[in-house]
């Protein structure tokens, strides 16, 4: 009777270690755009190199809902995980969004310093909440995009500005500069450029292109407002269902797409802007004593912030020390 246990055993063990895992992830992005290209090109080499233990099945253009349905989902196991905005991921480890602080960065090159810095605190941290980053991929520079001029502060004060759902940064910030912003699911952005609820969204160029926004914008303000990011996170407890060996492949991949996507998307970004301008949509440069009120908003906005300790100090104060290091290096 032993004998015969011990061999089923024998004979199951194999079985269940070679068993497929398939990893269901949903994402925003549209199917057929280059973030979506470069996934499934990760996808195949992740199936390839661990001779098809895991696949990797994705759920593009919003099918599964926004980023709050999606991670509801990946709690009751209906899906293994996402590519996520900062924003949505704020529900599980708030501090993702300290580089959603707005007017934070002014150049691509203080972005590039501080992530090269903090990016393995913020993903240490989404470890610490159950979920497994493969790295964060760029969104670009947010602008303030409007169907109206956007050539003062005054004249932002007067807009009917749009508020990501659920991000209470950028609802504390709008708040501090005596804006009253209108919150929205960004499934519900286009209708309310479209019905007259807002006239005014934060966007990146390439975002604004491929979400159909530039089609009810004539003026962006260019002042680098938010910098847009968001990362492909795993359930935890869905990698280590997979052997030792299958994880690494899984990081080595996805870990290189995500650096492919980092770059692709500054690139995109820099094009989109430029299609932009050529259909005639306007960006105003501030001028003279504009400058200084774009300036003062900015320094209210970071003092608001800093005084409701919407983000652990410890990391606030570390980004403003990188800050203050590049910036004395540029001066």
């Amino acid at each position: 009777m032993l004998k015969s246990l011990l061999l089923c055993l024998l004979l199951v063990l194999p079985t269940a270690q070679l068993s497929a895992t398939t990893l269901k992830i949903a994402t925003l992005a549209p199917d057929g755009t280059s973030w979506m290209k470069l996934m499934r090109a990760g996808a195949a080499e992740v199936e390839k190199r661990t001779s098809a233990r895991v696949k990797i099945r994705f759920y593009p253009g919003g099918v599964m809902g926004n980023d709050n349905s999606v991670l509801r989902k990946i709690r009751v196991g209906q899906l293994h995980g996402g590519a996520i905005t900062a924003g949505g991921l704020a529900a599980v480890y708030s501090d993702i969004q300290v580089y959603s602080l707005p007017f934070l960065f002014r150049s691509f090159e203080e972005v590039d310093y501080v992530r090269e810095r903090m990016d393995p605190l913020l993903i240490n941290g989404l470890q610490q909440a159950g979920f497994i980053s493969y790295g964060i991929s760029e969104g670009g520079f947010a602008y303030l995009m409007s169907h109206l001029p956007l050539d003062s502060v005054a004249a932002l004060r007067e807009q009917k500005i749009w508020s990501p759902e659920g991000d209470r940064i950028s609802l504390a910030a709008f708040r501090s500069i005596d804006v009253s912003p209108v919150p929205l699911p960004l499934t519900d952005v286009l209708t309310g450029l479209q019905t007259g609820l807002i006239d005014t969204v934060g966007s990146s160029p390439i975002g604004a292109i491929a979400l159909q926004w530039h089609t009810r914008i004539k003026h962006v303000a260019d002042i680098p407002l938010i910098y847009l990011y968001g990362t492909l996170v795993i359930s935890e407890k869905s990698v280590n269902r997979l052997t030792p060996g299958d994880r690494l492949i899984l990081k080595e991949v996805m870990e290189k797409q995500f650096q492919l996507i980092n770059q692709q998307n500054r690139t995109d970004n820099l094009g989109a802007r430029q299609a932009l301008q050529s259909q005639g949509i306007i960006f105003h440069q501030p001028m003279n004593g504009n400058r200084e009120s774009w300036q003062q908003l900015i320094d209210k906005v970071e003092q608001r912030l800093k005084q409701d300790n919407q983000l652990d100090p410890t990391l606030f104060k570390q980004i403003q020390e990188h800050l203050a290091t590049i910036r004395k290096g540029q001066s």
